[in-house]
């Protein structure tokens, strides 16, 4: 019997990939141009050292990944937080985007080492009944995310307008600027990355200003980050607690994260291209993931020193709390 001198091997997959099922025939892919589609080249340094240059090259998945840590919603429940149970939900906020970036960082390695998203994996790995409970679990889990978002940021419009702009209105404008976030596509990844950092970068001194303004006390505010209690609280703070939590942690942003570090170039037959992408995506994510629980932390601490056991009368007659703060209107004393 002769054997074959070069017998034909099975293709084995690279380290970390995840292979698709065998079919019978190769099926060609259809082109798709979007920015998940653009590799960002990673330039190459000395291994084993940390360079801010690679750092600059892997930042962008995280901060566009933070935006959904700052959304109306976020800021929604914050604001919430703050004007019913004052400095006593901080240590919710703290520990929840802790949770949050660790979720995030298993959804970045997941996309590093694998180079498939969280949604390739699902449909590789479960049977098609379990696909389709899972898609439609993630589409109602998106619905009620959004619906927290749109909620959120149609009343601030009405806020921010003195209520000229009607909550309909609001909900007309936030369509109006999906639209155009989705129309930034065109102009490539890093642009788009930019883009959100800028946005985060005035969210982040608009607030500040406000906190500086406001002059929370200090004490009160280090004692609810960092002791978790909450004397005196009842079912709304409760929910509160709640609304901080679901604000946060949110499906569609681990598959999100997932299918964003692949815009990456990383040599995935190498363990410590590999390792050294988990790190720097990771250092990111941390560095994002820390503004963003900043400007929360700003926003909580702001409407629980202004609004905390304030009613709604007192909220919106006599003094105008950021008026008065801000000198654009002297102190008034109600009528007898």
């Amino acid at each position: 019997m002769i054997r074959d001198k070069n017998p034909q091997r099975v293709n084995r997959p690279s380290y970390g990939s995840i292979s698709s099922l065998p079919s019978p025939a190769p099926q060609p892919e259809p082109s798709r141009n979007t920015y998940l589609s653009e590799k960002i080249p990673i330039p190459s340094t000395e291994q084993g050292t940390f360079s801010l240059r690679k750092l600059w090259a892997f930042t962008g998945p995280g901060f566009l990944m933070s935006i959904a840590f700052l959304d109306p919603g976020n800021i929604e429940s914050d604001l919430q937080a703050g004007a019913v149970a004052e400095f006593k939900l901080l240590w919710v906020l703290l520990w929840a985007t802790v949770l949050g970036l660790l979720c995030q960082r298993l959804a970045a390695r997941l996309g590093v080492v694998t180079g498939k998203d969280l949604g390739e994996i699902c449909h590789l790995y479960y049977p098609k009944v379990p696909r389709i409970l899972l898609w439609l679990t993630i589409e109602l889990a998106i619905v009620g995310s959004d619906m927290q978002e749109v909620i959120g940021t149609a009343i601030s419009f009405n806020l921010l307008s003195a209520g000229r702009i009607p909550l309909w209105g609001g909900v007309l404008i936030t369509i109006v600027d999906t639209f155009f976030f989705l129309f930034l596509d065109n102009y490539g990844l890093r642009k788009l990355e930019a883009f959100f950092g800028f946005l985060i970068t005035i969210m982040a001194l608009t607030f500040g200003y406000e906190y500086v303004v406001a002059r929370p006390s200090q004490g009160a505010l280090l004692k609810g980050l960092f002791l978790p209690s909450c004397p005196g609280c009842g079912q709304p703070e409760l929910l509160q607690a709640v609304g901080i939590v679901g604000a946060i942690i949110m499906p569609h942003n681990i598959y999100l994260h997932s299918a964003l570090v692949k815009s990456r170039e990383v040599d995935r037959t190498r363990r410590g291209d590999v390792r050294e992408a988990n790190m720097y995506f990771l250092t990111e994510a941390t560095i994002a993931l820390f503004v963003s629980f900043i400007i929360n932390l700003f926003v909580m601490a702001v409407f629980g020193q202004a609004f905390y056991q304030q009613t709604n009368e007192e909220a919106m007659t006599g003094v105008n709390y950021f008026e008065v703060l801000l000198g654009t209107r002297h102190h008034l004393r109600a009528p007898e």
